[in-house]
């Protein structure tokens, strides 16, 4: 009777300080690459679409894109957190899994090798593996000092494509942006912030000399030869000299735990 009081209450205190399994929502692809080099992948119940690296996270319950996803479809894996990027997020969207008793964390964007630092900080603290960020830390700053930019005398036009009829272009202030400058380039566009349509006009006037795309924008209006057919591009620079430049999405505007390849490969295509 004494051993089975003993060992009961041995396996109620181990049941008290034992961290409870959790259920995490991503939705965001930096976050869940982050989440994964923390060694909680086997925690993550459902991710949005842009979390595509490493490839096993294609296999998890997706939700949709994080601009677009809806409170329901987030409630139905059963969350007990859900990590997002500020402002990507409706708010209504928010309010209601909040509501439902689901913890909801927001972090700031990152746009800088500081910002995936904190980042990294923030997403360690939120799930318990601070000692396991520390090693992550470590070995990005490694990275980050191993890069060798030199700056290019080019300027990068950046184009989001889905088809020719939906093109836009980054001003100042983007992701993107910010990733043209980290790999020693300048943005073609400095008259405006954030994303605006493309125009033959403005494109002429930026005269870029690399047109930079993400894959699957580029692949969206036929590859460089459907892209050549838009109109301005073959009188700029980057049209006459056929530098286009296309990376995956995530890859180069994620700012996740890759950044220093990303900063790398860049580098080097824009040369």
């Amino acid at each position: 009777m004494v051993k089975n009081s003993l060992l009961l209450g041995l396996l109620l205190l181990l049941a008290s300080v034992a961290p409870a399994q959790q259920r995490i929502v991503s939705l965001s692809g930096a976050i869940s690459e982050m989440l994964c080099a923390l060694s909680l992948e086997p925690q993550i119940a459902g991710v949005d679409i842009t979390s595509n690296y490493p490839v096993s996270l294609l296999q998890k319950p997706k939700v949709g894109h994080n601009r677009t996803i809806s409170a329901e479809g987030v409630l139905a894996l059963r969350p007990t957190l859900v990590l997002g990027i500020q402002g990507e997020m409706k708010p209504e969207v928010v309010a209601q899994i909040t509501a439902a008793k689901v913890k909801v964390q927001l972090f700031a964007p990152a746009y800088d090798a500081d910002g995936t630092r904190r980042l990294l900080q923030e997403v360690s603290t939120a799930t318990g593996t601070t000692a396991k960020a520390a090693a992550l830390r470590a070995t990005f700053d490694k990275q980050i000092t191993a890069l060798k930019i030199k700056p290019l005398n080019k300027k990068v036009l950046f184009i989001y494509a889905r088809g020719t009829g939906s093109m836009t272009v980054s001003g100042t202030g983007t992701a993107l942006d910010h990733m043209i400058t980290l790999a020693g380039a300048k943005n073609a566009i400095t008259e405006f912030s954030q994303f605006k349509p493309l125009s033959a006009e403005s494109l002429v006037a930026a005269n870029p000399d690399v047109i930079l795309m993400f894959d699957s924008g580029l692949q969206s209006v036929g590859g460089p030869e459907g892209l050549a057919g838009v109109q301005g591009i073959a009188v700029t620079n980057a049209g006459r000299n056929k530098k286009i430049v296309s990376m995956d999405g995530q890859f180069l505007s994620g700012f996740g735990l890759r950044l220093p390849a990303a900063i790398d490969e860049l580098y080097k295509k824009l040369q």
